[in-house]
């Protein structure tokens, strides 16, 4: 199978808005990656801060929105990984991915890292079944 990218609404525009080459969901091999995803609205285009709640949502959303695009699904995701700036976020963080991953979640990953060059504290990336 061949590698297939596909276009995320509202997401894919923001982010060549900021200028960043990436594709937000790549398909092939039998698998659905994508990449890292910041809290941005889906309805604005616009990256939210603040509350880490609310960002943990929006990203949350933005992988479940480019998965859907890529035909798959968060029951199919193995592997999710969670970027954040602050550790002392970590039972938050919790909190709002298990409404996400309510049944068997998929294996994680969560790692604290110092900032990104745009305002907000956290991104998440998976790898699911196609």
């Amino acid at each position: 199978m061949d590698k297939q990218t596909f276009e995320v609404p509202v997401l894919s525009d923001a982010i060549r808005k900021q200028g960043v080459p990436l594709s937000p969901v790549v398909k092939g091999g039998g698998f659905v990656f994508v990449s890292g995803l910041p809290p941005v609205d889906l309805e604005t285009g616009e990256l939210c801060s603040g509350e880490i709640a609310l960002q943990t949502e929006k990203s949350l959303d933005n992988v479940k929105r480019a998965l859907e695009c890529a035909g798959s699904s968060l029951d199919k995701v193995l592997k999710a990984t969670i970027y954040i700036t602050n550790s002392a976020h970590f039972h938050t963080v919790n909190e709002v991915y298990r409404r996400y991953f309510p049944h068997n979640p998929p294996a994680r990953t969560f790692v604290a890292m110092s900032s990104w060059p745009m305002p907000f504290d956290i991104e998440i990336e998976c790898i699911a079944l196609a």
